[in-house]
């Protein structure tokens, strides 16, 4: 007769075997799962990026969306910088609202303002529009702000001939002037400020300053419910006393 240690060997190599085959065929299921998950998101990226046209205004979100808001930002602002992920989560949250970017260099933050706007532009026209986000990520990440620019010896790493042979011509310029008279045509004079379109019905309002979610949410709803109103032209939300303070008037 066999001893307990003999069936307990015969045993246990069997109960392992059938264990294992049990989380190999789990682990095959899940890398189909997350092989099929990974290709359905790339596919979204890609689509995503492709029906954005090439070139500005530079777009953050569902090309299709109802609402667009215009966001007048100048990259030396501290303000944008910590305002900038804040708005775009949201926007990320909200598929029904996509982000336009409208340069608005400040006198006060000049050259630097400009320079990486500039840098931005350039990465946009050789990459497109993520690079684009991506730049306005990074130099928001590597600024000092308030006009003082990039540490020394810091430099985008996306700078490939292309984006040079860019920096090198007046076409970012055209740009960024273009859009910086336009807002301050528009009575925009501080950054950040934001314009809120509906596409549907054509009415537009302007908040001024760094906008929470609620209030975003409550801007919306005024210009579905009440878009023709006079007095739903324009409202100013409210900011810290400090932000105000360094908003040119």
């Amino acid at each position: 007769m066999p001893s307990p240690t003999f069936l307990l060997y015969r045993r246990w190599p069997c109960g392992v075997w059938l264990l294992g085959w049990v989380i190999a065929g789990l682990l095959v299921l899940w890398l189909w799962s997350w092989a099929d998950e990974s290709h359905e998101s790339t596919h979204a990226s890609d689509a995503t990026a492709a029906q954005h046209p090439a070139g500005p205004p530079w777009r953050y979100g569902r090309m299709n969306a109802r609402f667009t808001i215009v966001e007048y930002a100048d990259l030396e602002c501290p303000y944008c910088k910590a305002y900038d992920p804040i708005l775009r989560h949201w926007i990320d949250q909200h598929p029904e609202v996509n982000l336009q970017w409208h340069h608005l260099p400040l006198a006060m933050h000049e050259p630097a303002a400009t320079r990486q706007a500039r840098l931005a532009e350039c990465i946009g026209e050789s990459q497109g529009h993520d690079a684009f986000w991506q730049a306005i990520t990074w130099i928001y990440q590597h600024t000092r702000s308030d006009g003082q620019g990039l540490p020394p010896d810091t430099e985008y790493h996306g700078q490939d001939p292309t984006v040079q042979a860019c920096l090198a011509s007046e076409r970012p310029d055209t740009i960024i002037q273009g859009q910086a008279n336009e807002a301050r045509h528009g009575g925009v004079s501080a950054t950040p400020t934001l314009r809120l379109i509906d596409h549907h019905s054509g009415q537009s309002l302007t908040l001024a300053g760094p906008a929470e979610g609620d209030a975003l949410l409550s801007a919306l709803d005024l210009l579905v419910s009440n878009g023709t109103a006079p007095n739903a032209a324009q409202i100013h939300h409210q900011m810290p006393a400090d932000v105000v303070g360094d908003m040119p008037r």
